[in-house]
């Protein structure tokens, strides 16, 4: 089982995020880059706003897909103190300067003029194209939950399931129509998966 491509990952997710259509507190966020796409589909079907959540993980530096914390927008900063303790302030403070300057980066480029995010009181649809590891959705979820939002929605078409497992207990709902113990790469369950460009994201947010 897969998807043709992350247009049809996101048809399928809407219909089971159907109970927040036309909610006025509900938004979709896409994870820059491969979740906008999918976020966009979901919103156009929902009728619900569609925006952005730039993240960047804080990655261990001698094993980068190890998440120590997370940036988020407005200086929001999360660590994970189990594993941050074990590195030396230096190593963290040159992470979180390097991810902080890409996201600034991300952030000019994709809100293009649009007020900060802001999601006090908002029921947050966190969307990605898929989950290996959990670690980027793991910390947009935190970072959510550090811009205020009052419910935290992880939707992702596909999951490995020790990812699944976890963010689940992070999330207020988990979806995701397929999971499997056998995941590999994100790209296996799509016939097209190219990867998207900046200029892509920027024409689905203002479309």
């Amino acid at each position: 089982m897969g998807f043709r491509n992350r247009v049809e990952a996101g048809e399928e997710l809407a219909g089971l995020l159907i109970a927040y259509a036309d909610r006025p507190d509900a938004i979709a966020l896409g994870l820059v880059r491969g979740g906008v796409p999918v976020a966009a589909e979901v919103a156009t079907r929902l009728r619900i706003p569609l925006d952005v959540l730039v993240v960047r993980k804080l990655g261990v530096p001698w094993a980068p897909e190890v998440a120590f914390g997370a940036v988020g927008p407005g200086g929001v900063q999360v660590l994970n103190d189990e594993i941050a303790g074990r590195l030396d302030q230096e190593e963290i403070d040159e992470v979180i300067r390097r991810e902080s300057a890409e996201l600034r980066r991300r952030e000019l480029l994709f809100r293009h003029g649009r007020p900060p995010l802001d999601l006090t009181g908002r029921t947050a649809l966190v969307i990605d194209d898929g989950l290996a590891t959990g670690a980027t959705s793991g910390a947009a979820v935190a970072v959510a939950r550090q811009l205020s939002a009052a419910q935290v929605i992880l939707a992702v078409p596909v999951a490995a399931d020790a990812a699944a497992a976890r963010l689940t207990r992070l999330t207020d709902a988990f979806v995701c129509p397929l999971t499997t113990p056998n995941f590999g790469a994100v790209s296996r369950f799509y016939d097209d998966f190219h990867q998207l460009t900046d200029a892509d994201v920027t024409t689905l947010l203002t479309r």
